[in-house]
Order: structure tokens, then sequence, then C-alpha cells
């Protein structure tokens, strides 16, 4: 079988975390939902996304012979699930009620997803984590952590810390080579807490599990991280964190709280950002929807802050309960920003302007070349697209 995740509706509902992605590289738990689908079908997988983002991505890996099965990037895989994919024969479709979970196209290269009613439909009998909605991202990574967590760690050794450490349920975290930690405390009573390689927990910091720490990632001197928290590789955090999730390459590295957020990629908060992530009066919080052009309602009495890649926000920048921020924005000055900011916009509480492609791309270049990256044409073409089409 050939397995190739794509891209359906739901991506609209995801943005601004989907303009620069597709949805199956949306990091939730430890990993991203492409990584848990390579892990357990002992395979690697193509995408198929919107077209502007394909050249990202390597082409699909159609074999003769094969069967193509097409499986939603938004759900996370489970055994049974797998199992359930694997047994799909020639022109059956795989559903939980309404949702399409994988279909296999036999030798069918080409898949209209919106005129399949040829396919048998069998409905799913697994249980699953499906991504809808930005804040289903730190609202079900609890879930998602103890999942990868199991995943990765079975039948594994984690690595030793020294004794100036303190660990409760020692026997629920993990910790893999070259993690330098000293004068930290790990609680995972609540959840697990899983360290990668060449990350550094500096002297102070205080974890509740369950968390994850990405490869060659930092938490900065006195970080306080409430579950449950995932940080991405190659990022810097300090101050308070609680139930979000940052992907990789993004710092917010001082003092300062972030809660029930999701901060994409190459994004930095400056020093002593804070978010609310509770209304005064206890209501409901309201989300700016890309797919509705209109604030709609979450279910949540939580919810924070949510970042589209590459933005950047000044020190002390105070965001309102349930903000959404595009791509590629830069917010500074006093006063609360609204609590939508569209991608490519330079200000703040007194007013936007257009933030010019040339500056954004020049800026962008810099933080790759920081970390020893190339800001490359695909990455280019993607910007440019993004601000031509900028509503």
């Amino acid at each position: 079988m050939n397995f190739i995740l794509f891209d359906d509706n739901t991506r609209i509902s995801l943005l601004p975390i989907t303009y620069t992605r597709c949805m199956a590289d949306i990091r939730i738990g430890i990993l991203t939902i492409r990584e848990k689908w390579e892990r357990m079908l002992n395979s690697t997988v193509s995408i198929q996304t919107d077209e502007y983002l394909l050249k990202k991505y390597a082409p699909i890996n159609f074999v003769s012979e094969a069967s193509n099965v097409w499986i939603n990037g938004s759900i996370c895989p489970t055994k049974k699930l797998i199992e359930e994919i694997k047994k799909l024969e020639v022109f059956q479709a795989l559903y939980s009620s309404s949702v399409l979970i994988a279909i296999n196209s036999g030798n069918e290269k080409k898949i209209n997803f919106n005129k399949i009613d040829n396919f048998a439909s069998l409905q799913s009998k697994s249980e699953f984590i499906q991504i809808k909605n930005t804040w289903d991202i730190f609202s079900k990574n609890e879930a998602a952590l103890k999942s990868d967590f199991e995943l990765i760690t079975v039948g594994r050794k984690s690595c030793k810390l020294s004794a100036t450490n303190h660990l409760i349920n020692p026997e629920n975290i993990f910790i893999e080579e070259g993690v330098k930690a000293e004068c930290v405390i790990l609680n995972a009573s609540a959840g697990p807490i899983y360290i990668a390689k060449n990350a550094e927990l500096m002297e102070g910091s205080i974890i509740r599990g369950p968390f994850s720490l990405g490869e060659h990632s930092t938490l900065k001197l006195g970080t306080k991280i409430y579950g449950a928290t995932t940080i991405g590789p190659h990022c810097k955090v300090g101050g308070e964190v609680n139930n979000s999730v940052i992907f990789g390459y993004s710092n917010k590295a001082h003092d300062g709280f972030l809660g029930n957020s999701v901060i994409g990629e190459w994004c930095n908060l400056g020093a002593d950002t804070n978010n609310s992530n509770l209304k005064n009066n206890y209501g409901e919080v309201k989300l700016w929807s890309y797919e509705k052009n209109d604030y709609i309602f979450t279910g949540l009495t939580f919810c924070g802050l949510i970042m589209g890649d590459h933005s950047k926000c000044g020190i002390n920048t105070m965001f309102n309960t349930g903000t959404v921020v595009g791509v590629n924005a830069n917010i500074f000055g006093s006063g609360f920003p609204p609590t939508y900011v569209p991608s490519f916009s330079w200000g703040g509480a007194s007013g936007f302007t257009s933030y010019k492609i040339k500056n954004a791309i020049e800026v962008a270049s810099r933080v790759f070349d920081r970390r020893g990256l190339i800001f490359d044409e695909k990455e280019k073409e993607i910007l440019n697209y993004l601000y031509d089409n900028n509503s």
C-alpha cells in the first residue's frame, strides 16, 4: 500500500496554522500527525495538500501494482484504526459517522474527495483524536501526549539525570541522550514527561506533566510549566506556560504568561508578553474564524492565543482572551491589540499598516540563517502567495 495523508476542508478551520503547512504537519502531543503515522505504519507517507504548498513536499510516491490509500491528515492514528485501514479493499471508504477517514483507490492516482459515491462505505469502530479546530491542538494535547509517550518509549530505557534534580514518579519520565539538567523539579504524577535529545533545562525550572520538550530546545532559568504542554524542537522558553503547544523554532525566552495557546514556527514573543486565557465574566470564548469570516464560539472557558508562523510581538505585549494572529504579523506598542490580527500586519492597539513582503522575507531569511538553515525559494513562494492572497 502507498499511504497518502490528504487535506480536506478541515484545513480551513485550522487557519492560520495551516497557511504554511499541511494538516499532517501539525504538532500535537510529542510528534506531528505525520510522524505518528510513519512510526505506526513503519513506512514513509506522501502528502496531498493545497497546490501552493505542494512544492514544500516531495511528490506522491505512486508505486505500480500497489493500492493507493488516502488517509485524512487531521486524524491521529491508533493501532485499531490502522488495522481497519489496512483491511480496506479497492474502492472502499472508511468513515466515522460523516467524517471520511480513509479510502483505498487502487491504482487511481487522482481523487476528488467530494465525488466518491461509487466507493463502498464502511463505519469505523475505533476511537481516535481528530484536530477539527485550532483550539483542539491544546485542548486535546493531554491525550496525544500520553499516547505518544507510550509509542516512543515502549521497550526503551531512559537516560539518568544527576542527583541535583528532583524527580517525582520517575517511571513516568523519559530522558533522551545529551540532555542537560541541574536543580530541576520534574513531577510526572499527573502525566508523563518526555525530554528529547540535546535539550537543556536550566536551574530552577519546575515542570508538571504531561509535558514534552523537543530536541535542542531550552527551558530558561526558573521556567514554570503546567501540563498539558508541548514545546517543539529548537525553541527557547521561559516564564510561565500552561496547556500550550509551541511548534519548532519559536521563542518565548523571557518572563510572561502563555496559557491555552498555540504558537506556530519561527515566532518570537518579546519579554513580558502575556496573554489572557479567561474572560473576566468567565464566559465562553470566541475566536476569529477564517472560514466564517467572523467570530465563532469555541465551547471553551479557557482559550488564549493562536499565532501563525513567522509572527512576532514586542516587549510587554498584552493579548486578550481568544486572540488570533495570522502569518508574519509584527505586533508592538501599548494597550491590547485587537483579538484578530490579519497576516502581514505591522502595528498594535493604535492601528496597523501592511508589513511589506520584501521586509518580511528579509527577516525570515535572517531568522533561518541564525539557526544554520536556508530560507529557500519554496519558503519564499509560500510567503509571496500568502501576501498576494491575504484577505
